[in-house]
Formats: C-alpha cells, structure tokens, sequence
C-alpha cells in the first residue's frame, strides 16, 4: 500500500506538471528477488489507474527500464568514480569486516562503520599498492567498489517536502556502490538511470531520506549537480493503533489488507488478501491512499483520479506520518459505492449471483442495486444482506419475534393478506398508502405491524422500505412468505 501511493503521488505530480510517469525495475540486488513481483506491480498499477507512459511494457526512448538489462553501464561510470578518486576497490572479506567492527566494540566507538577514520585499516585500494590492486583484480579476488565519502563536510540539499536537509559527511560511511556479482547497488543505480532518463523529481518514501546525501554526493562527483533532480521523501503511512510504519503484520493482526491485489507468497503459497478481491473499487483505494499524507487546504474528501491530477501539489503533502484508518477506507469505499449508477453495479452484481447459483433478470438485479446501495459497503453484501429479495427466508429474527410477536399477530397478519390480495396495481406507492389504510381501520400504529410484516417475508428485523421490497418481490410470493411464515411460527410456538 505504501509503495502503492508513493507511484499515485508521483503520477500526480507528472501528470499535473505535464509530464511522464515511468516505471523502472529496480532488480540489482538478486538476493531479493522475488518470483512473480514485476507482473504483480504491473497489474496493481494497471488496476489502480495509474498506468506508466514508459516502462518495461510500454517501453521508451531511453530504456531499458530493467536494471539488471543495463550492467555494462553502470560498470562505466562506477570506473570513472575509481579514477577520479572517488571510489575505491575494497577486498575485506566478511571476516575482516566482523574483525574491524569487535575492535570498535572493544575500544568503545559507537560509530562502527566502514568510514573515513577505519578505511586506512582495511583492505582496498587506498590502503594497497597499486601492483598489489592489480595483481587482486586480475587473479579473480572478490571485492567491492565503495564511494569515498569525504571527511568534515556538510551535505546540503532542498527537500520538497522537508525544506532545507543537512547531514555531516562523519554520519555516511563508504557505502558499497558496486557489487563483486558485476551489478550496482541501488545508489548508484539510480542516480546513473535517473541522469540518463532525464528525470527531473525523485519522490520516494521517507526510508531513503538517510541515503540522499550519498547521492547528492554521487551526482556532484559525477558531475551531474547541474541536472539533479529534486528530491521529495514521503511521510511513512503508521500503525492504525500506534507509533510506527503499518506493515503487513498490522494487516493480519487486525484484519485489513495492505497488499492493492491478493500477494501470493511464491516460497509459502500463503496468501495476502487485496483490496481488489476484498471488493474495493480501485478509485475509492486511490481516493483514500491520495489523503494519507496531502491535503487539499480545505475539507474536501472525494475525488476523481482527474481532479487529484487537478489539486495535487508537493506542497501540501505533510512532513508527519499519517496513521492508516480501516474504518475511514471502508467509508470511502461505501460513497463510492452509493454514486456508482444502478446499471453498473448491476453489471458487477451479476457475476456475484451467478456465482452463488442465483438467476435473475439483468432489470430485476438492477433494481435491487438501487434498494441496497446505500445500505451496504461492498457489491457482494447485496447479496450477503438482501439474500431475502431471491430466495424465502428460511429462520426469522429472533429478536423481532421476541418484542413484537403478541397474541393477536397471527390474526393481524391473515387481515392485512386479504388487503394486499386486494391491490391490483402492486407497487411500492399503492401497498403503503394500503398497508396506512389497514392501520387506520384497525386504529393499529406502525410499531404493531410493520416489524411482523417485515419478518415474515424477509426474515429481517430491519432493512430498506418494506414496501418497495414487496413491489420488488410481487404480490403472489409476498402473501406466500407470509402464509408460510405464519405456519411456521404457529408450529414453532405448539
């Protein structure tokens, strides 16, 4: 979900701007590979709206949009970082690396980083001749190239949603930036793919925020200052119960999902529930994830992806995190619901019924879209709430039966089938100002016979207006259920 509105915002900040939104692969560290994550990412986008206009699929003038297809040109500029002086090959092995940091622990250095003060001790190129480097190089060794971050410096840069960010150069340490499997890592990826695609705004999660100035740091050595993109990092989306980043853990634990589509885990099997399969519409998912860290300056909560596109600016997305609210998601998703027009949610309703061996007219299922709509959250609960507009109740509210069920029910109830036999045209307006006539005659108020009436045919102790259900249901199976309730409950009670 996260990742999911960190693409939305920066779809919106593109298309407000005029600009493209692009999709690119970032698959350089192969221990975190995962089966099937490229077309999952692909199809959740595709679903959420917010297609790219370059990328893997779409393609583009300065692809390839997958990174592990672009090895030989990172290699180049890694080796232009070496011979400027800015990078280095370093040869620890992971027990030189465990080695140097027991000796920080003993001396009590809090700092325990492969850095400017513990480099000069370490295996690499600073520290070895330049025959003792090659003979390394050309006899296969392992190793490493690492920036040299420089000492007593402060890095600054202009943060779009955080201001003015800076960090000392004595808190970076010589981050790896090329791998000995032949692949970049993400730093140096990144800042090469965004140079040579032209980005001009990187708008990521407030997680990389330690890693800009390391950037800022490659773009200066690499002599791209001047075409830097500017950078905005996103507040985390936290806990709904607390401090701290939602993860999917919460998801499980109280019982939403953060996944936009079902993740099925490719070593586990287990499954991930999505907000697609749970029956969200994706513009109720997109509307929501839009105001989990923006704000549109007023109060305003709906909107169309376009007037998101309209409204989005980076300066009003908030520094603070913003906590996940289930409950404000599932309300989106019901205003959604109740705009969405009759005839389409019928077109969604269908396959629900056909799937649970119910057969209807397309009219009569549109019908019952517009009864429900307003009184449920998702397509499927039309069905789940309003099973008693296709099939006779089977069992009866107990707690209407218990409150309202007396004495002279029965008799009440054989009285008002002889009135509802007698309305010819049997719609909604006629079998209420009917059923208000019964009532008169027999100088009987609503609270005596509306739940009975509605219990015997639905099942139900509440639900929408029982007259417009009767006009949906007709007057031969409305006298049916009641008939049929009433022998039961008589046989019930003996």
């Amino acid at each position: 979900m996260g990742g999911v509105r960190t693409a939305l915002y920066c779809y919106l900040f593109a298309k407000k701007n005029n600009g493209d939104f692009i999709l690119r692969i970032e698959d350089t560290d192969q221990k975190r590979y995962v089966q099937g994550a490229q077309d999952y990412i692909i199809e959740a986008l595709n679903w959420c709206g917010i297609s790219p206009d370059e990328g893997i699929e779409v393609g583009g003038e300065l692809g390839p949009y997958r990174q592990s297809e672009r090895k030989e040109i990172y290699q180049k500029f890694a080796q232009r970082l070496i011979k400027s002086g800015h990078a280095y090959y370093a040869f620890d092995t992971p027990e030189d690396l465990e080695q140097m940091r027991e000796k920080l622990i003993k001396a009590g250095v809090d700092n325990r980083q492969y850095n400017a003060n513990t480099r000069s001790t370490m295996k690499n190129s600073l520290t070895l001749s330049t025959d003792e480097v090659k003979q390394r190089l050309d006899s296969g060794e392992k190793y490493v190239i690492r920036l040299k971050v420089p000492e007593n410096e402060e890095i600054r840069f202009e943060d779009l949603v955080r201001g003015c960010v800076v960090v000392h150069s004595s808190n970076i340490d010589d981050k790896v930036i090329f791998k000995g499997d032949g692949m970049p890592t993400y730093h140096l990826a990144n800042v090469v793919d965004d140079h040579l695609m032209e980005i001009t705004h990187v708008i990521r999660g407030e997680e990389w925020l330690p890693s800009a100035p390391l950037h800022i740091l490659l773009y200066k050595y690499l002599g791209w200052e001047d075409s830097r993109p500017e950078f905005a990092h996103l507040p985390l989306i936290l806990k709904p119960d607390g401090n701290g980043k939602l993860s999917k853990r919460d998801g499980d634990r109280l019982g939403f999902p953060v996944f936009p589509l079902n993740w099925i885990d490719p070593v586990t099997g287990s499954v991930s529930p999505g907000y697609k399969e749970q029956g969200y519409f994706p513009d109720a998912f997109i509307n929501m994830l839009a105001l989990m860290g923006w704000n549109p300056g007023d109060n305003r909560e709906i909107f169309s992806l376009d007037e998101l596109v309209d409204e989005f600016t980076l300066e009003r997305v908030n520094k603070a995190g913003a906590k996940f609210d289930p409950d404000k998601t599932r309300w989106f998703q019901q205003q959604y619901l109740r705009n969405t027009s009759d005839d389409k949610l019928a077109d969604l309703f269908i396959p629900v019924l056909k799937d649970n061996g119910i057969d209807c007219s397309d009219e009569y299922a549109k019908k019952v879209c517009g009864l429900m709509k307003e009184r449920v959250t998702f397509v499927a609960d039309m069905l789940l709430d309003g099973r008693y507009l296709f099939e006779a109740p089977e069992s009866y509210d107990e707690k209407t039966i218990r409150k309202k069920w007396k004495e002279r029910t029965p008799g009440i109830m054989v009285d008002l089938i002889g009135v509802l036999q007698g309305i010819e045209d049997f719609n909604a307006e006629n079998v209420e100002n009917e059923f208000k006539v019964f009532l008169e005659k027999k100088e009987l108020g609503f609270g005596a016979v509306l739940p009975n009436f509605r219990v015997l045919v639905t099942g139900m102790g509440m639900g929408p207006s029982m007259f417009v259900i009767s006009e949906l249901l007709g007057k031969d199976e409305v006298i049916s259920r009641i008939e049929t309730g009433l022998k039961k409950l008589d046989n019930a009670n003996n």
